[in-house]
């Protein structure tokens, strides 16, 4: 990622991050590059969204950020937002993985698909695993709602953000998702 800034930002499940950066060619348009969900400690979150960036030190948001950040705060807090017009720069991934994003990105509040769902969407019948590790990798989280990607038969799937499976399932509970699952294991 090249000349991003980030900033964290308080919600209900804790302290997120977010990392962003200004188009070379637009003038003023910028873009989400990564958003973190809450690690073990504030610190931790922060070094980590720090990292995605690629930046030291922690920047006040552009209005468009700020609005971004709202609208996932919002979220978490139950209020359900849409965030498919929300410019997202996935430099450096697959065509594979960003058909895998945009197909998720297509996925109702509240409603899941299984990675086969998703993998017929994106075009490869069968390439399941891929897209589960499409999700292990998603640079946005909540912008492009990989907890709505589930297992088949029923089943939560794996989640890569702290909390694992437990959180994925508050996620999906959050929208209004059906989750009967167990949320502890």
């Amino acid at each position: 990622m090249k000349n991003a800034s980030y900033c964290l930002f308080e919600t209900p499940i804790g302290t997120c991050g977010i990392a962003w950066r200004e188009l070379a060619d637009s003038g003023s348009r910028v873009v989400v590059t990564a958003v973190q969900l809450p690690e073990a400690t504030v610190q931790a979150t922060g070094s980590r969204i720090a990292r995605k960036a690629g930046s030291e030190r922690a920047s006040a948001p552009p209005p468009e950020i700020a609005a971004v950040i709202e609208k996932i705060r919002l979220h978490l807090e139950g209020e359900t937002q849409d965030f498919r017009g929300i410019a997202v720069d996935l430099e450096g991934v697959t065509p594979f993985f960003r058909q895998v994003y945009e197909a998720t990105r297509e996925i109702p509040p509240g409603q899941t698909r299984t990675y086969g769902e998703i993998a017929q969407a994106a075009g490869k019948p069968g390439a399941a695993q891929e897209v589960g590790q499409a999700m292990a990798k998603n640079p946005v989280p909540v912008i492009v709602p990989c907890h709505r990607v589930a297992a088949a038969g029923g089943k939560l799937g794996g989640f890569s953000a702290p909390g694992g499976p437990a959180t994925k399932a508050k996620l999906l509970a959050l929208e209004g998702a059906s989750v009967n699952l167990p949320l502890f294991s």
